[in-house]
């Protein structure tokens, strides 16, 4: 009896928990993986110059965007030459089963739905205070925001290109990013649900409270 009740309880900390992920944007974002194999998800691809014009804008449903592997020689330290494997930055970039191949452009890849701030300005300056809380302290506050992140907070992104010309920006309630391991210089971020991912870009992610 003792163990049907240990069960029963083990249980019921799964569903709560399971539950409580339901919401999290870390959930959202593995459920829309930027992978030709999910279908439905429409994304606009936009391409910029290094000044931040856009020269050319794709769109398509069944989108993949891949890394290419090199192999570069390396002298090793017992005297020879071998071969290490490293991540090209020539991206490719597959489209409703059509290859793209890009160097060094700045690319956002927005899905369906999400829109940029059209009337955004940029400020020169942004003034934080404190009123002394514990919650406000460096360590305390980092650990906080850390899972903060994980289920989206509200924050604001401003994307740049390579040489600092403003592109455009983003601002959502439930934001989470995270960098892409697998992928060369790109971040994924998912804004309300919807996916956002920045190739070969400078880009700054704040949280909207410092704009008041």
């Amino acid at each position: 009896m003792k163990n049907k009740k240990n069960v029963t309880l083990i249980l019921s900390i799964l569903m709560l928990i399971t539950i409580s992920f339901s919401g999290c944007a870390y959930v959202g974002s593995e459920v829309n993986e930027l992978n030709g194999s999910i279908t439905g998800n429409t994304y606009l691809a936009s391409f910029y110059t290094n000044e931040g014009e856009k020269f050319m804008d794709m769109t398509g449903q069944k989108i993949n965007l891949s890394a290419n592997i090199v192999k570069e020689p390396q002298y090793s330290s017992d005297g020879g030459w071998g071969y290490t494997k490293t991540l090209s930055s020539v991206v490719t970039i597959t489209i409703d089963g059509n290859e793209v191949e890009s160097c060094g452009s700045t690319i956002i890849f927005a899905e369906d739905g999400l829109t940029p701030e059209v009337d955004f300005k940029n400020p020169e300056i942004i003034n934080s205070t404190t009123d002394g809380s514990l919650e406000d302290n460096t360590l305390i506050a980092g650990i906080v925001n850390k899972y903060k992140n994980y289920y989206g907070k509200p924050r604001v992104i401003v994307v740049q290109s390579e040489w600092g010309n403003l592109i455009c920006a983003y601002s959502g309630d439930k934001v989470y990013w995270e960098v892409c391991q697998d992928l060369p210089k790109t971040t994924k971020l998912m804004i309300d649900g919807k996916a956002l991912y920045i190739h070969q870009a400078t880009f700054q992610i704040f949280d909207k409270n410092m704009l008041k």
